[in-house]
């Protein structure tokens, strides 16, 4: 499939002389729903950096944080498809076409889904209290304590949220819910053994591993990582079909021009394939991707219609 997009987009390329060919003229805004700092602030700023060398026009990052991205989301979807307004499109993009009601804008029918910049798959952590060692021992000694674990998360709706749902779901186990503000107290609380489990990224719970204080028994991909060789997939660990990931990509408004599409494709594929980004993913536990419009557009849909299921049986809401 990315070999098709290759000679499609080129011939695109080809083409966007006749139409456009000082594409981009100007700067090019890019939003993220989310503070400056974070993981996703950092992702966006990084690549933002490297195409901006390719596209020869400065990519300026605009946070417009609040409502799990959809203020900054809306305004791109209402902004006009001409390749200057942009936006880093999350997991949030997903969940949130279920968990909030009444929304202002379709994540598949007003976007266009140009390239998956990164995926961090989910570990799964435990408390050393827990006398559990894998994830088949935790599922048993779950069962026969219904109720007694719980598992913290950064807030309700988020992926570590998510994640603990599709858990008691697919191992058919009672665990409780606890939301927290933030990472921060969710892992702190963790360690102090006020909750049992959680899942967090691997950016977050690699240190702990190295110092003893978490237990890291499973990830949530489909392979393992490599800065933890030595854990399973949920799928080697008894849970197949098993996949959680925080990700990001690049959204531009619905009816963009194909050869602008081709333009800002090419640019963040030529970021992503920069050994800067890959180290830079790494450090944070993630990996680029960089697949085609065609298949980042399918993995979205995929990923509405799997935190759908999970929404609506679970009730989880969002903050």
């Amino acid at each position: 499939m990315r070999r098709i997009w290759a000679v499609v987009l080129a011939c695109f390329s080809l083409t966007s002389y006749a139409q456009d060919s000082n594409y981009p003229v100007k700067p090019i805004k890019l939003l993220v729903g989310y503070a400056p700092g974070g993981a996703t602030d950092i992702v966006a700023r990084s690549i933002a950096i490297k195409m901006q060398e390719t596209l020869g026009q400065p990519i300026i990052v605009e946070n417009r944080a609040g409502a799990s991205s959809n203020i900054a989301s809306e305004f791109v979807a209402r902004s006009a498809p001409d390749g200057y307004t942009l936006l880093l499109g999350t997991i949030a993009n997903a969940t949130n076409m279920t968990a909030y009601k009444n929304m202002s804008y379709d994540t598949m029918r007003d976007f266009v889904h140009i390239t998956q910049f990164m995926t961090a798959p989910s570990v799964l952590t435990l408390h050393p209290s827990v006398p559990a060692k894998n994830l088949r021992e935790f599922i048993a000694v779950a069962k026969q304590n219904p109720g007694k674990f719980a598992f913290s998360s950064s807030g309700n709706g988020g992926s570590p949220h998510l994640a603990g749902e599709l858990l008691k779901m697919r191992a058919n186990i009672d665990l409780i819910h606890v939301p927290y503000k933030g990472a921060a107290p969710a892992i702190a609380d963790l360690l102090g053994g006020q909750v049992q489990m959680s899942f967090q990224t691997a950016l977050s719970a690699i240190p702990h591993l190295k110092s003893g204080k978490l237990n890291v028994i499973a990830v949530a991909s489909k392979k393992r990582m490599g800065t933890m060789p030595n854990v399973p997939t949920m799928a080697e660990a008894g849970l197949p079909d098993f996949e959680v990931s925080s990700w990001n990509g690049l959204f531009a408004p619905a009816k963009t021009p194909p050869h602008i599409v081709a333009a800002l494709y090419n640019a963040a594929t030529k970021a992503l394939q920069t050994q800067d980004i890959k180290d830079k993913m790494e450090v944070q536990g993630a990996e680029p991707v960089g697949n085609s419009p065609d298949e980042f557009r399918a993995f979205v849909k995929t990923e509405i219609d799997k935190w759908e299921q999970v929404i609506v049986k679970s009730g989880a809401k969002m903050e």
